[in-house]
């Protein structure tokens, strides 16, 4: 019963710490954003006042699309075989659609960042966000466990 108990306290000790962990480095990853993005527009506090709710809003509008092409995806990973064509096409049309309403999104928040933002840091904003993707992608190869066993050749990390 002590070995039940104890084994149980250290499962919640250790899901505790796991969450605690993961809270803060979005935390810290939320906070580098804002750093990132505010020194590179060079971001005065009206602007940043102004600027960071709507560029939020767009992000999880962003996400959101996102998540739905995740779903067509996994849908049709999941489903290929049995679906008929024209319900692979509905899948298409579903998956461009998404990708108009992203270019109709970008077209929309670009006006509101312009009245926000002159039309310099708009266009830094476009760089930053590149430069941003850029870092945390090699940040994540970087921190990123070494597959030994699969770096036999080109494309071999593909394989598992």
């Amino acid at each position: 019963m002590k070995k039940r108990f104890a084994f149980l306290l250290a499962a919640i000790l250790l899901s505790t710490v796991v969450g605690f962990t993961q809270q803060q480095s979005r935390e810290k990853l939320e906070a580098y954003r804002i750093a990132f993005f505010t020194k590179r527009l060079n971001l005065n506090p009206q602007e940043a006042e102004r600027f960071w709710p709507v560029y939020n809003e767009l992000q999880d509008k962003k996400n959101q699309i996102q998540l739905e092409k995740i779903r067509l995806n996994r849908t049709f990973n999941q489903n290929e075989q049995k679906m008929s064509d024209k319900e692979l096409t509905d899948l298409g049309d579903r998956y461009i659609a998404l990708e108009v309403q992203g270019a109709n999104l970008a077209q929309e928040y670009h006006k509101k960042f312009l009245e926000i933002l002159s039309p310099a840091k708009v266009l830094r904003l476009y760089q930053a966000e590149n430069l941003y993707r850029l870092q945390l992608l090699q940040e994540l190869k970087q921190n990123a466990p070494v597959r030994n066993n699969l770096r036999k050749g080109p494309g071999s990390d593909l394989q598992q």
